[in-house]
């Protein structure tokens, strides 16, 4: 069966809904691991902070299996309209139940003690299938499972730090979308605020399932936009790291060490402080994290938040400088009219707090250009595939192929029958444009190019903002509002500049436009400035609490004397919804 092929049957809504209970795993979370008490269905989650949550832990409101029964319960309500996991962890009910016991006896490992997660499927948890995304990497589309035997380091130090992991979360296929999860193969993840519109991608699931309640915070990667567009789409604070801050090894790879980042997403910047203060720093599985060496906060990210943080701070506009007729009302992917009053209202919040603006500092300058004429490092991606699929361990199938052979795992993959790089799949193109790298993925590759000019970015980057006394760049994360689910892309105001450069951005509510969908904003400053726009972004928030949760909509029921056809029929109603473009008349909770 060809990739077309297979896609018309995973997009088919017969194979839809007979998917849609779930491989034995999911069942296994939904059917088995629920214990729920009185206290856990009053429980109130929605919105609940990590705060919140250790003043409740510490009084005896309510323990981490409360905790983990309430997120449970609202999935099982709502997950069937919004599609947001992959797979469900079957022993997080029994890791809740010992981190009680270890809390009575020595308290709590880190304020993420008890504290429900998710994790983004490229990313690999130890005993879960590592799919990637893609139909041949998981046995319930037809492949073959990819079992990792270790956790991915970053996924280790939250479950280190006493986090509970509810699960997996849908990505497109290999995170190569950054407005939807269309191409995966568990099918569409769709918006909390409004099913009708694109979730961001390609972090769509975690984004949905912290802006819906289905877990506190979560986990999210990014080559160009896949932290900040979902979150910026579903009214969240996320952190798009310098390249170095945070391991991300154990993580299917897209580009590797040239922009592949690890991020959180959460609803509050404190939040999403506190989950980089476990996911950042050194790591030996990952070489690269020795960048992060003295470049992270002393006493930790979430120390430097302050609502006060803004007074006196300069920041940069955008502008044609930064990229190319941006500005231009003829240019289809300029700032929409309606986004750049949005803006105007956000800077004025921003003065506010002590803050002044500078108009496009990068005008006359040749960053833009720059930008687009970076070259080209898609050479590193076999080298970055075989080392991602060798760290899942010598039991992994296509390891376990390679070692009988003498072949590269790369090479196993195709032999299975199941490679990515095969024709007509999604890297097609890589065994023809970069034999040398495909032939030889053990092989670091030379990117020397690529590495020259991002330090020559960085450079006039740097130049900029000292020239202009900024500490960082203020803008609207994306040029329009959140599109319609299939129509135009997010269209991010600082993808790929950022990406391509190794700069930070985070995000947070600015609003919402007149149709209700999310308005966000996006602080970027130098390297490793991740603890003060950190602390920008806190002081916005806590001076305008803009974010609102959304009312979340549950699926249709099936009636119980329907004949089980019959149910294939429920994901035609929403997608007649999404297709007829009516809005949700309550997307808010008041």
């Amino acid at each position: 069966m060809n990739k077309n092929e297979r896609t018309a049957v995973r997009q088919s809504p017969t194979t839809y809904a007979r998917r849609a209970p779930g491989s034995t795993l999911r069942a296994l979370a939904l059917g088995i691991a629920i214990a729920c008490t009185p206290v856990a269905q009053a429980l109130d989650i929605v919105d609940i902070t990590i705060q919140e949550i250790e003043a409740g832990l510490a009084s005896g409101a309510f323990t981490a299996v409360d905790l983990y029964n309430a997120h449970m319960e609202r999935i099982n309500k709502f997950e069937g309209t919004y599609n947001a996991f992959t797979f469900f962890n079957p022993t997080a009910l029994a890791e809740a139940e010992a981190l009680d016991a270890e809390y009575k006896l020595t308290g709590a490992r880190s304020p993420l003690h008890g504290v429900p997660i998710v994790i983004k499927e490229a990313m690999d948890v130890k005993g879960l299938p590592s799919t990637a995304g893609y139909d041949r990497f998981y046995s319930g589309t037809g492949g073959i499972d990819l079992i990792p035997e270790t956790d991915a380091p970053v996924v280790a130090r939250l479950r280190e730090a006493g986090a509970i992991i509810i699960g997996k979360t849908n990505i497109p296929e290999f995170s190569r979308s950054g407005n939807n999860a269309s191409t995966s193969w568990d099918g569409d993840t769709f918006n909390a605020y409004d099913i009708t519109l694109q979730p961001g991608g390609s972090s769509s699931g975690t984004a949905m399932a912290v802006a819906g309640s289905f877990a506190v915070v979560g986990t999210a990667e990014e080559t160009g936009g896949s932290i900040q567009n979902p979150a910026s789409a579903h009214s969240l604070a996320s952190v798009k790291t310098t390249n170095g801050l945070i391991p991300n090894s154990g993580v299917a790879p897209l580009s590797g060490a040239t922009r592949d980042v690890v991020g959180p997403h959460a609803r509050t910047v404190y939040d999403a402080a506190v989950m980089l203060d476990v996911m950042a720093g050194y790591s030996l599985a990952d070489e690269k994290t020795m960048a992060s060496v003295g470049n992270i906060p002393k006493d930790g990210y979430v120390s430097m938040l302050s609502t006060t943080a803004l007074e006196g701070k300069r920041f940069g506009m955008i502008g044609d400088g930064w990229r190319a007729r941006i500005m231009d009302p003829t240019n289809a992917n300029s700032i929409a009219p309606e986004t750049l009053a949005m803006y105007n209202q956000a800077m004025a919040e921003m003065e506010a707090e002590g803050a002044t603006f500078v108009e496009d500092p990068f005008a006359g300058t040749d960053f833009s250009a720059l930008r687009a004429a970076i070259p080209n490092a898609a050479a590193s991606n076999p080298f970055y595939f075989e080392k991602w699929l060798e760290r899942m361990g010598p039991s992994m199938i296509a390891n376990k192929t390679a070692a009988e052979n003498g072949i590269s795992s790369i090479a196993a993959l195709g032999m299975l029958g199941i490679s990515p790089f095969d024709p007509g799949e999604s890297f097609a193109t890589t065994p023809t444009n970069f034999p040398l790298e495909f032939a030889n993925p053990d092989v670091p590759p030379n990117i020397e190019a690529f590495f020259e000019a991002r330090a020559e970015l960085i450079s006039l980057f740097n130049s900029v903002l000292d020239a202009h006394d900024l500490d960082g760049l203020f803008f609207p994360q994306a040029v329009r509002p959140v599109p319609d689910l299939g129509g135009a892309g997010i269209g991010a105001t600082t993808v790929s500049e950022i990406n391509i450069v190794g700069l930070p951005g985070v995000t947070v509510s600015g609003g919402y436009y007149d149709d209700g969908s999310p308005f966000s904003v996006i602080f970027v400053g130098k390297q490793w400035s991740e603890g003060s726009l950190l602390s920008f972004a806190y002081d916005y928030e806590q001076a305008t609490m803009h974010r609102i949760a959304p009312t979340l909509v549950a699926p249709v029921p099936v009636p119980a004397a329907l004949p089980l056809f019959a149910a294939a029929l429920i994901p035609l109603a929403r997608y007649r919804r999404r297709v007829v473009g009516a809005r949700l008349n309550q997307r808010f909770a008041v």
